[in-house]
């Protein structure tokens, strides 16, 4: 991916870097893949706002997307690769040899006219869905599943991958983005390569009207609130905060939130942190 930076002929391109969706090949999507989406503001069917911060935003639709690759042993044929607003990854159009059209999430290097298929004998190779026990070790791989026939549910935002580093019986060893090392099973789907738009992440908005534009509404900093709206509010000039925690006292920092007893605990190998978890079953 190529990032773009503006020269600073207004106030908003000052600061902006940009997609320069280089990858992109159309601005026109597949009108039989596209399903409403409606928007809450953050309210609830009261009407009352339960989610704050949130609100306006350009209007969108979904973009249906084959996270369960299940048209087993059919070539399908790259025609483009396209921009989703509902997600960080690009997705790419592909047509099978019998005329069905579908999404999927674009790996880096895939191109249009490319060949894609998935089945439990085909080559590991970018864009091919395939069970984990087919898969040669210290593969990169993306849209995971985590049941069989679940469909595609770990590693799929942008740029995010995991690597298949054993296979244990039944278990396949994946080294998840965060680090984590964790099991699954073997016989689960998955798609080789790494997700595209690896740079989204060092991408700069240049100015609120941007995050207005993704429905993002101005966030009130919590020194900034009275003691009666914040645990970090009060105090005389800047003489408040204190640890930071969210409005609710949960602090932001060190708490383990994970559950304990967890029913996938025993699947967890070893945490992000590097501690090995102690139950192990």
């Amino acid at each position: 991916m190529a990032l773009k930076k503006f020269k600073p002929v207004t106030a908003g391109t000052r600061w902006r870097i940009g997609n320069a969706y280089a990858e992109v090949t159309t601005n026109i999507p597949e009108k039989s893949l596209l399903e409403t989406k409606g928007r809450t503001g953050g309210r609830n069917s009261s009407g009352h706002m339960t989610m704050r911060y949130n609100g306006g935003g350009h209007k969108k639709k979904y973009r249906v997307i084959d996270f369960k690759r299940n048209k087993m042993g059919i070539e399908a044929t790259v025609k483009s690769i396209e921009y989703d607003p509902n997600r960080s990854s690009f997705i790419a159009l592909v047509e099978y040899t019998d005329g069905e059209k579908r999404y999927i999430i674009a790996p880096q290097g895939l191109q249009v006219g490319n060949k894609v298929i998935s089945g439990n004998d085909v080559a590991p190779e970018i864009g091919n869905a395939l069970q984990m026990k087919n898969m040669p070790l210290g593969i990169n791989i993306h849209n995971i599943e985590m049941q069989p026939g679940q469909g595609g549910k770990l590693a799929r935002s942008a740029g995010s991958s995991a690597q298949l580093t054993n296979k244990e019986d039944k278990y396949a060893v994946l080294k998840m983005p965060s680090g984590e090392l964790r099991k699954v099973l073997i016989n689960c789907f998955a798609t080789v390569g790494v997700v595209g738009n690896s740079d989204h992440s060092l991408q700069s908005m240049g100015k609120a009207g941007r995050n207005r534009w993704r429905g993002i509404r101005p966030r009130t900093r919590g020194v900034a609130m009275n003691p009666v709206d914040h645990p970090m509010g009060g105090g005389e000039g800047k003489a408040s905060g204190g640890q930071p925690r969210s409005r609710n006292s949960q602090y932001s920092r060190g708490l383990k939130t994970r559950a304990k007893g967890k029913g996938s605990d025993k699947q967890i190998i070893q945490r992000k942190s590097g501690n090995k978890l102690t139950t192990q079953g």
